[in-house]
């Protein structure tokens, strides 16, 4: 059988295994920046007890590896009673870990926002919320634009590690497929292809929106 026979047959699973790839990526990114930005916000305006939980979240995370999360979650989780399904366990754990990576990457936009627009905004009565939402985040979050965007490149690379939880994302269908065929050069191929159709045409994506933000609030 040719390897292009091979890598025909193969299809159909990485195709499953694509679609599973981009929407876990995609929950699991999502998740990342709404726990990143409540972690920030928390850390940036101070909250008592809050900021201090939200600081020490952001060492473990960052300090730990996905695969011990993943292991954490998948394996010693049931010890204590509550017993999650792997695709489950993936998503909770590249939030974990993303969130950390997405708070540090607000945090370096809101730092960026010139004080004394806080300053006036707390003298003519904001409370925190508004000057949030109309002062901080506003700016924070264009000066925010190339960490979130390159830390959104980085978790869906590390869905890749789902695989040691038999995720069938694409890289567990690959080394499935090598497993039962041994045909290493055709899988880790289509493998290469099938990452390779998420993650350039979205950098080019990242990159012209990192432009475009960066020339709208610079470029006046």
């Amino acid at each position: 059988m040719s390897s292009w026979q091979i890598i025909q047959q193969s299809l159909p699973l990485f195709e499953k295994g694509f679609v599973l790839t981009l929407w876990l990526s995609f929950l699991g990114i999502i998740g990342s920046i709404i726990v990143g930005l409540i972690c920030s916000l928390l850390k940036y305006f101070r909250v008592p007890v809050l900021s201090q939980i939200a600081a020490v979240y952001v060492e473990i995370s960052r300090n730990t590896p996905l695969l011990v999360q993943l292991f954490f979650l998948y394996y010693a989780f049931p010890v204590f009673g509550f017993k999650l399904n792997a695709e489950l366990c993936g998503i909770i754990g590249l939030i974990f870990l993303g969130g950390s990576y997405m708070a540090e990457g607000f945090n370096g936009g809101f730092d960026g926002v010139a004080k004394t627009q806080v300053e006036t905004g707390k003298a003519i009565g904001l409370s925190r919320i508004q000057l949030a939402r109309y002062v901080v985040f506003p700016q924070g979050f264009t000066l925010s634009v190339p960490a979130l965007a390159a830390n959104i490149i980085f978790l869906i690379k590390e869905t890749s590690i789902f695989t040691v939880i038999a995720i069938p994302e694409l890289t567990n269908t690959a080394l499935d497929l090598i497993g039962m065929y041994y045909r290493s050069n055709e899988y880790l191929l289509v493998l290469v292809i099938g990452y390779a159709i998420i993650l350039i045409p979205l950098s080019i994506i990242l990159t012209l929106l990192e432009k475009r933000v960066r020339y709208g609030a610079f470029g006046n």
